[in-house]
């Protein structure tokens, strides 16, 4: 390619673009590239998907990444400078992948906790989530690297969520759902946003003249390019007309030259039409070009960043994210005396490697630390530590690449990719042959050249574990797989199969299988895989989606579920504290589906209340992407909501748990007593197509205030190993002004730390608009703050700035929004339930605007 690309003009190359170069131009190649016209030097560009690291353009043989905290983490710091450091961060990684575009953040709403992707979401409440998600679009495209931010609009839960349409009122449209990406376009601008693959009034997102045309470009002068979520494009001219740029992923479904040419042939799209999504992309990518050209016009190549300034930042970050939730009798920090301490250590979640959720956050990681090591390592002297697992709570059985090693003797399993004769078996020497150090093999997004129509893979291995013991072993595929160990068949998930949740919902369930080993002595395994459909059984009909292709290999110590419980609980009562690490994982919490209950899976209820029973010094640390329920909740002395915390997580919890770091994460969402108290309940699925946003403006912690229901925790949140006061209130507001623009609200408190240690705050404004006979909730969260750092007897006057929208509503009948005449209320608190100072403030003269 050449870098004359650089300085063309875009329009002459427009002009000089063929019809077909041009329908071209409008998809990718392949699962993570756009297309190259090598004739008039135009280059591919590579993008990458995040929000929590960059993995790199394989699914494949992934290139370790660092894996940072998920976005509810992120939202839980209530600092936006340092997301704007993440976004930064984030940049440098994207680019030593060879992208130059990163497929994030993910801007939508937690409306309801048992969504599938909340994790990857920041929050419940919009201005939160818009602040957040402006500082990461403003730190990533300060390096470079285009964001995109997801999903355009209304992709809150998982079921059915290519067809279904999400059903609400414009007020909450507008206040809720796409407010905090009108936020991020006039705070961050991102240079281009993925569209969701849902419908709004019944139109598809990717199809919606009105979202894409009317509000994206023409009022809040988006000037970037519209990308459609993986296989989000379902239509020909109404996508092109609507302003959806780019087709993802290639080979195109839709965009190819016989489709396009015979829309044109009967001006169902216009070659003017075609032009404009053309000079988009094109400028888009000589945009994308200019700022990164070593990137562009580089080698191709992805790589690992690692240093001790990254994971040190990476440790920080999941450290301030983490949220202390209770900590009765002053069982945290944990200090050990002048004897020594035993600390027992449980749960399914110690010595897992629970780092993100599942999906489209998920990958490699270039290393990881787990609570059991992250404890261990970090503890102060005078320590003595014991482990029980206590139960599982796995959906699919752990990974296995940790006791994996190849025929050579290397890490991982050796996979070889083999040609089918006639008769559809394999045959011959292997086309390709790849060491994987992932007993998770997924081929949606690569295949070896010079494979037939139907192939197969063997994936071979030598297996070592480090306890003599029964062990269960499982297999679940997208495709069909069989398991062999030293040479016997243990799983048949190949000639009868039953439909599962894997791969995005297009695999099997696990099958399951029972050897028995002894400590240090290997066993061969061998995994057949081939991509042709079962001969009977409910797969046989399945239609197999377009390179969505896959095997997962997992397996553990077979454990009795009673001996497991009593063993905890006797190590919990001969101890002096009890820590455990329990939750979810990204079986549970991943893109494709959605929860179907509040409850952690597995027996870990019972565990905990066993434990507490046993010693109420008990600590229970949560790892998950959202809520869970919490049952035992009044009979544990400390609880931390520890979230999904990246490659760093069990070194962060270590800095928690011990007081390397004051706490000071705030909830970013309500977490309830029970289901039935989630505002969106019932409506938390699709029904004929169609999911109901009933609780209309409600969501969250509004909902809960509405309703006169008690959280089990409050929106906003979070203890402190210390203590703070707010005092001396003091609100200046503009002068009386019919522009929107001119107003503007000073709100400025001062922050005491009344502890004995040094900590950080957080503040929040919340705004009650005056009575003009439209429903809306009692408080809103308009404006915060992160005081860092007050040592004790501290203090420090503290400013908040709130602007137009602070004091608006949507006017479905003018279509604007406005802002009444009327007093209205200021409130200032820890929490949305703990308000500690009040105040109004009056607007004398009300005003409407359209935009930004």
């Amino acid at each position: 390619m050449s870098q004359a690309f650089l300085t063309a003009s875009v329009p002459v190359l427009v002009q000089r673009l063929t019809t077909d170069e041009k329908i071209k131009l409008l998809s990718g190649p392949n699962w993570w590239n756009t297309n190259a016209i090598e004739r008039l030097g135009i280059p591919a560009i590579r993008m990458s998907d995040g929000p929590n690291g960059v993995r790199g353009s394989s699914h494949f043989v992934s290139t370790p990444a660092q894996c940072l905290p998920c976005e509810t983490s992120m939202a839980s710091t209530f600092d936006p400078q340092l997301i704007y450091e993440v976004g930064k961060f984030l940049g440098e990684e994207t680019k030593i992948k060879s992208s130059v575009i990163l497929l994030a953040p993910t801007c939508n709403i937690q409306r309801n906790p048992l969504g599938g992707r909340a994790f990857e979401s920041f929050s419940e409440d919009p201005h939160l989530s818009g602040i957040m998600a402006a500082a990461y679009v403003n730190g990533l495209q300060s390096q470079g690297v285009a964001s995109t931010i997801k999903h355009f609009v209304g992709n809150d839960q998982e079921h059915e969520r290519t067809a279904a349409e999400s059903v609400m009122s414009d007020r909450a449209l507008r206040e809720v759902y796409l407010y905090p990406f009108m936020l991020a376009q006039r705070e961050a601008h991102p240079w281009a946003f993925m569209t969701s693959y849902g419908r709004i009034h019944g139109v598809h997102c990717a199809e919606s003249p009105t979202l894409l045309k009317d509000i994206l470009r023409n009022e809040w002068g988006f000037d970037g390019i519209v990308i459609s979520d993986w296989f989000g494009t379902y239509s020909v001219d109404l996508a092109i007309n609507a302003g959806l740029d780019l087709e993802m992923p290639g080979p195109p479904r839709w965009r190819t030259p016989l489709l396009i040419n015979h829309m044109l042939s009967c001006q169902k799209i216009l070659p003017s039409m075609l032009d404009e999504r053309a000079t988009d992309i094109l400028s888009f990518v000589q945009r994308q070009a200019q700022r990164n050209p070593d990137v562009v016009f580089g080698d191709g190549k992805e790589r690992t960043r690692d240093s001790p300034e990254g994971r040190a930042f990476c440790r920080r970050l999941a450290a301030e994210g983490m949220v202390l939730l209770k900590n009765e009798q002053g069982v945290l920090p944990i200090k050990p005396g002048q004897k020594t301490m035993k600390i027992a250590l449980i749960g399914p979640n110690m010595k897992e490697r629970v780092i993100s959720g599942g999906g489209s956050a998920a990958l490699k990681a270039s290393y990881i630390v787990t609570p059991y090591e992250g404890i261990t390592a970090n503890a102060p002297e005078g320590i003595d530590f014991d482990y029980a697992v206590g139960c599982y709570a796995y959906k699919y059985t752990p990974t296995l690449e940790a006791y994996l090693k190849t025929p050579t003797g290397e890490p991982g399993w050796l996979c070889s990719f083999y040609n089918h004769d006639e008769s559809g078996n394999p045959f011959g020497e292997p086309v390709a042959e790849y060491v994987l150090q992932d007993t998770r093999v997924k081929l949606n997004d690569f295949l070896p050249m010079g494979l037939t129509e139907t192939w197969t893979i063997k994936l071979r291995g030598s297996l070592t574990m480090e306890k003599s013991a029964e062990y269960e072993l499982g297999l679940t595929v997208a495709g069909r797989a069989k398991l062999f160990v030293d040479s016997k068949l243990v799983i048949d998930n190949w000639t009868k199969q039953r439909p599962g949740d894997f791969f995005y919902g297009q695999g099997t369930v696990e099958e399951m299988g029972t050897i028995s080993m002894i400590a240090g002595k290997p066993v061969d395994i061998m995994v057949e895989y081939t991509n042709t459909k079962p001969p009977e059984g409910p797969e046989a009909d399945r239609s197999q989606p377009a390179l969505m292709r896959g095997v997962r290999l997992g397996g553990c110590e077979k454990i009795d579920p009673e001996e497991a419980l009593a063993t905890a609980e006797k190590l919990a009562s001969a101890s002096d504290i009890a820590v455990l690490v329990v939750g979810l994982s990204p079986d549970w919490e991943s893109e494709g589906f959605d929860r179907p209950t509040l409850d952690m899976p597995g027996r870990q209820n019972e565990l905990i209340a066993r434990v507490a029973k046993a010693n109420p010094n008990t600590v229970v640390c949560i790892q998950a992407g959202s809520a869970v329920a919490m049952p035992w909740v009044n009979d544990v002395n400390g609880l931390i909501q520890a979230w999904y915390s990246g490659n760093e997580s069990g070194n962060a919890l270590a800095d928690v748990l011990f007081g390397a770091i004051n706490p000071s994460g705030r909830l970013p969402l309500t977490l309830p007593v029970r289901v039935q108290d989630i505002p969106a309940y019932p409506n938390l699925k699709s029904e004929n197509g169609q999911i109901h946003y009933r609780e209309d403006l409600f969501v969250g912690y509004k909902g809960y205030q509405a309703r006169a229901v008690k959280p089990l925790f409050p929106f906003g949140f979070g203890l402190s190993y210390t203590t703070f006061s707010f005092s001396d209130l003091l609100i200046q507001t503009s002068p009386p002004s019919l522009s929107a623009d001119a107003f503007s609200l000073n709100v400025v408190v001062t922050v005491t730390n009344t502890g004995a240690l040094a900590g950080s705050e957080v503040v929040q404004v919340y705004i009650s608009l005056p009575d003009i006979g439209l429903t809306t909730p009692k408080l809103q969260l308009r404006a915060f703050t992160k005081v860092r750092d007050l040592v004790p007897g501290e203090s420090r006057r503290v400013p908040l700035g709130l602007d137009k929208c602070a004091v608006a509503f949507w006017d479905t009948r003018s279509q604007r929004w406005k802002a009444a005449p009327g007093t209205y209320g200021v409130y200032v608190g820890k929490s949305s339930e703990d308000i500690v100072l009040e105040g109004e403030f009056a607007v004398t003269e009300g005003f409407t605007w359209v935009g930004l």
